[in-house]
Order: structure tokens, then sequence, then C-alpha cells
């Protein structure tokens, strides 16, 4: 399996040196998001459109955060973040034929992808503004499988991508003072030899005593190829989340 991998420590040792927690703090969050599907996957340079030609609906769009900051200046703070996202429909092959499976049949299509983030940040700032940015190491597999729902057909197609990728964060907070009210955003992003993903969301948050409540909106986008399989995918859509900080 191709690897995408660059060299981007340099980010982490010029974030080193600035602003870090004042004290210990961790915290966790679960998350619904409600996304919406469009792009293509490619198999052996036959493609299909997962949104006109596959149909397909949400079943279930989990995320889970958690964090760990600490006042020690030159180690990062940690951020561990899970990604699992399962769509299913059932439609019909388009003008091409997709991995032997001919045009026009009917087909029950299921896209899993599932992603581990485990981030390393440096607090810039840490006031009413907030800025933190880092490095993110991203674990993800997709795979969409494809069954002809023709009678007597038995043919399945499985097209499958797997990577371990290096991205840039940052993340940005405003505290509205003596509301518990807050505005940000946060992101991870790479772009590298025709390959490219991002994530971002923007968000509004309220918060009293050591509960969080979060509503905003995500966008993510992964143009991946591994081998003679490709992902070139956009998911968005609002989400919402409830969690605690210490």
């Amino acid at each position: 399996m191709r690897k995408l991998m660059i060299v981007v420590g340099g980010s982490l040792a010029l974030a080193a040196p600035l602003a870090n927690a004042d004290v210990l703090g961790v915290g966790a969050n679960v998350s619904y998001w409600d996304s919406d599907f469009s792009g293509e996957v490619v198999n052996k340079d036959s493609a299909v459109d997962i949104e006109k030609d596959l149909n397909l609906d949400s079943d279930s769009n989990a995320n889970f955060t958690a964090f760990f900051e600490h006042p020690i200046p030159v180690l990062p703070n940690v951020r561990l973040n899970y990604t699992s996202i399962s769509q299913s429909g059932r439609g019909e092959i388009g003008l091409e034929a997709f991995d032997d499976i001919p045009v026009g049949a009917e087909v029950k299509s299921d896209l899993d992808i599932d992603q581990l983030d485990v981030t390393l940040y440096y607090e810039v700032l840490d006031n009413w503004v907030n800025l933190d940015l880092g490095l993110t190491a991203r674990r993800f597999d997709g795979e969409l499988v494809l069954r002809d729902q023709t009678p007597l057909s038995t043919k399945v197609s499985e097209t499958s991508v797997d990577a371990v990728v290096p991205m840039g964060y940052l993340a940005a907070r405003f505290d509205l003072p003596f509301t518990g009210v807050s505005v940000g955003a946060e992101g991870n992003v790479i772009s590298y030899s025709g390959d490219s993903l991002h994530d971002f969301n923007a968000y509004g948050q309220y918060e009293f005593a050591m509960l969080q409540l979060r509503a905003g909106y995500r966008q993510m986008a992964i143009d991946y190829e591994d081998d003679d399989d490709k992902l070139d995918v956009e998911m968005s859509g609002p989400f919402a989340s409830v969690g605690v900080a210490f």
C-alpha cells in the first residue's frame, strides 16, 4: 500500500518555544455529524458517481475527541480524534460499467470510512483569543462495496484505500467575555503529489461549569489514489457535540 508522507516536523519546531497551557487540562466530547456525500470512486479506470448513481444515505456518522494539555513548554499537547462514517444505498450503474458490473445494473452499495487522528500541538495564544498549531498523523480506511442486484448475479465490487498521512493542524477560538459563549474554527490540511485532504469545521460553543455544548458545520474532502483505486469524495453538513473539560 502506498503511504503518503512528507517532512513537516519543522512546524512543530517553530511552535515549541511558544506558549503552552498554564495548568493541566483534560477533556473529551462526542458528536453527531449529519453529512451529505458527493464525488466519485474509481476502480481500475472505471468510475461511479456516489451521489447520482448510488443514492447513498447516512446510516451513522459518529465522532469522538479527547485531549490532554500540560504546562511543560517543550512538550506538545496531545489530541485524539476518531471519526466513523457509514453510508448505504440502492442505485443504478450509469453510462459506464464499473468493475465488471454492467451499465444499467441495479446495485446495493455500502461505503465506510474510518479515521483516527493523533495530533501534537502547542498553544500559541491562551487568553480570550486561543490559537493552537500542530501536526496530525491521520490513519484512514475507506471501502466501497457494490453488489449487483440483477437476478442470479453474484458480482461484487470492492474498492478500498488506506493510508497514513501527516497533516497540518490549526485551531482558533474567540471567547466572548463573561458569557460562556465562544466561536471558533479548526482544521487539518495537506496537499502533495496530486493527493489532497482537508477537514475543516466552524462552530459556536456554550460552556458552563465543566460542560461544553457545541454546534457548527464541518466539511471534509478526500482526493487520494491507492494503486488502481481512488477516492475523490466530499462530505459536508452540520454537527452537534457535547463534552466535558477539566
